[in-house]
């Protein structure tokens, strides 16, 4: 069974090349919206909360804050409509998985950077 969903998944799935990234880094997500005949690219710009999966099926998840409301959103690698990825600062975190940034307001918010 494994050995065909792996059959599938590379012969259907698009390898895309995106920068790597990790858990604590501030990246910038473009993708593109249809709307009926239109289509528009929107981005969206958070912190990397955590990494899920392996190969082609890993998935990301990423929180911003607009005002006082976070907000999350779960993007898989391979989704056909993003376009880029952009990594804007680079986050240092000791855990691959920060649920307890959902916790954290105002200045107790900022992650370190990570010296490159």
């Amino acid at each position: 069974m494994e050995s065909l969903i792996k059959y599938v998944q590379d012969e259907y799935i698009d390898q895309k090349n995106f920068p790597e990234f990790k858990a604590g880094d501030t990246i910038t997500v473009y993708y593109e919206i249809k709307e009926g005949e239109k289509s528009r690219t929107q981005f969206f710009k958070g912190v990397v909360i955590q990494i899920k999966g392996k190969g082609k099926t890993k998935t990301f998840t990423i929180r911003k804050m607009s005002g006082t409301f976070g907000i999350e959103r779960i993007f898989p690698i391979n989704l056909p409509s993003i376009k880029k990825i952009e990594i804007n600062k680079k986050g240092k975190v000791r855990r691959s998985r920060i649920y307890y940034f959902k916790n954290l307001r105002g200045k107790k918010a900022r992650l370190k950077e990570a010296k490159t």
